[in-house]
């Protein structure tokens, strides 16, 4: 759980946490991750840590971002699930169990859909319907909450993400990107008791910004060079359609006076050898990034037979 500024939510948290996890008959750990607070949030994780067995706190040095914080979380986190849930109190941990139920062999990440939320139309629920329609629209991932916090993972999927800045709410998407199998329930939202949202109005125009950088980085990271060869290429042919029709009005019309086709012309071949360069030197980068960090290009979900040679 990401925690930033909620000092007055977190005992009532822990004492629904464990009402509800202790109730799985199965070992567990509550680990929070302190975003930078600057209210009494830390002061109050120490005394969770100190007096409930199973609980962690993670302190960050400063803000990152709740996707840092979450991606501290999983670092952490030693067991072969990992659930995510907001520190305001508007996730329902009674939720946990059924989430848990639903992940099963058939699925990577369970994922939850407030349906009904208790949160302003305006300045909320607006938003974050035109946000979720974009990452539909733009991902091919059909969740109908991208910025629901309570979700199941399977830890070996989030071994193959990587988080970094606000890309947490792409959770699933990501999981998806690399084969992780997808599944949605409803789950029970509540109306912020204390402290204030973190989000507001501005929210839908960062995950445009976000899903650019995720649509690149996921069609184009391994082949920079089909964007920026491509914008290249386009460019030359603009190019020496700007020649053509200089040299026809010179040579055929015998025009002589100044066009501004001559500009574009030097223009676009300018800029689309450019293009063309930056893409060999994108692609020498990736290339160099891949063999010096043996990061494969592929993900296994499994191997079957393959460790008998070990066992020989």
């Amino acid at each position: 759980m990401p925690v930033l500024n909620e000092e007055d939510s977190l005992e009532p948290l822990q004492a629904r946490l464990e009402a509800v996890l202790k109730t799985l008959a199965m070992p567990y750990e509550v680990i929070y991750v302190d975003d930078g607070s600057t209210d009494r949030s830390w002061e109050v994780l120490k005394r969770l840590a100190a007096s409930h067995v199973g609980v962690g706190v993670v302190r960050l040095r400063r803000n990152f971002g709740q996707a840092s914080a979450m991606a501290a979380g999983f670092a952490h986190a030693r067991y072969p699930i990992v659930v995510t849930l907001d520190a305001d109190l508007q996730n329902d941990p009674g939720d946990i169990p059924r989430l848990l139920a639903a992940l099963d062999d058939d699925h990577d990440v369970v994922a939850g859909w407030r349906r009904v939320r208790r949160d302003a139309w305006l300045t909320r629920l607006v938003p974050s319907r035109i946000a979720n329609w974009l990452i539909r629209a733009v991902t091919g991932v059909e969740l109908h909450d991208s910025g629901c916090t309570l979700r199941a993972y399977r830890r070996e999927i989030l071994q193959d993400l990587t988080l970094f800045g606000e890309l947490h709410r792409f959770l699933p998407v990501l999981a998806a990107w690399v084969g992780g199998r997808i599944k949605e329930i409803e789950v029970t939202h509540h109306p912020r008791a204390h402290g204030k949202s973190k989000y507001g109005p501005l929210r839908t125009f960062k995950v445009v910004v976000d899903l650019i950088t995720l649509k690149f980085l996921r069609d184009f990271s391994g082949r920079p060079n089909y964007v920026f060869g491509g914008f290249g290429l386009a460019c030359l042919l603009l190019g020496a359609v700007a020649f053509a029709v200089v040299a026809y009005r010179v040579l055929v019309l015998q025009r002589l006076e100044a066009t501004p086709m001559v500009f574009l012309m030097v223009i676009f071949v300018f800029v689309g050898a450019l293009s063309i360069f930056m893409g060999f030197l994108a692609e020498i980068v990736i290339r160099g990034f891949h063999d010096t960090t043996r990061k494969p290009a592929y993900y296994v979900r499994q191997t079957i037979g393959l460790d008998r040679a070990d066992d020989a």
